[in-house]
């Protein structure tokens, strides 16, 4: 071979070496993806699904837009975790710590959240049909325009909560504390809220409350009285 093909293989040679690196360096989130599952760790689009993580330290993280669907975190770490846009439905987060977690437009439907600690959480436009978040923690939580059409919130603590624009229709929120949490414009078509303490939120108007279900034993804010419809037996399915 003469040296002016040396040299012509030599040149391609390299820029080869340098296209190979430029591509790695530029499109780091997919050797991420086979990073251990640690705090902080850059998941960022990568597919996760039906995973055994329970228990394990997320916090930190960075879970954007990542497929996290079925898998078990039961107990996990999320503290401080950026899961903005994941797809988490029918994830078992019961008793998951993610205070301050950002999940914002995230798919949560069917999750089960019972008893996680979502304090201070950023919920904005995030679906959490079907969600069981029975006795969660959502004190201070944004769950600005979220759908929680039919979840569960039964004796969740809602202290502080901003609920504005959200889809709460067929909601179950029997025993729920939600002391200054905001409901303007909140949808209540069928809201179970036979016993939740509704005294102190804020927002609620009384158009509000005529298709949704109460009881004797539901505290409604100075000025506001229940519909002819309370008590309710129980929540209805249809519309």
């Amino acid at each position: 071979m003469g040296t002016a093909q040396n040299s012509v293989l030599h040149d391609w040679t390299q820029l080869c070496i340098v296209l190979a690196l430029t591509a790695a360096s530029v499109n780091p989130a997919i050797a991420a993806c086979t990073d251990y599952p640690r705090p902080a760790v850059d998941w960022q689009g990568c597919s996760k699904s039906n995973r055994m993580m329970a228990g394990y330290d997320f916090s930190g993280a960075l879970l954007e837009r990542i497929d996290l669907s079925k898998s078990d975190l039961s107990g996990a770490n999320l503290t401080d975790a950026h899961l903005a846009k994941a797809n988490l439905a029918r994830t078992n987060l019961a008793g998951a710590t993610m205070n301050r977690a950002d999940l914002t437009n995230a798919n949560l439907d069917r999750a089960t959240l019972n008893r996680a600690d979502l304090t201070d959480a950023q919920l904005e436009k995030a679906s959490l049909d079907r969600a069981d978040l029975s006795h969660a923690r959502l004190a201070g939580a944004s769950l600005v325009k979220a759908d929680l059409d039919r979840a569960i919130l039964a004796d969740a603590d809602l202290l502080s909560a901003n609920l504005e624009g959200a889809d709460l229709a067929r909601a179950d929120f029997r025993g729920a504390q939600l002391h200054q949490a905001r409901l303007d414009n909140a949808d209540l078509h069928l809201t179970d809220l036979r016993g939740a303490d509704l005294s102190q939120v804020l927002g609620l108007v009384q158009t509000q409350l005529a298709s949704s279900c109460g009881n004797q034993a539901t505290k409604l804010p100075q000025g506001l009285v229940p519909p002819p419809t309370w008590p309710c037996a129980s929540r209805e399915d249809g519309d």
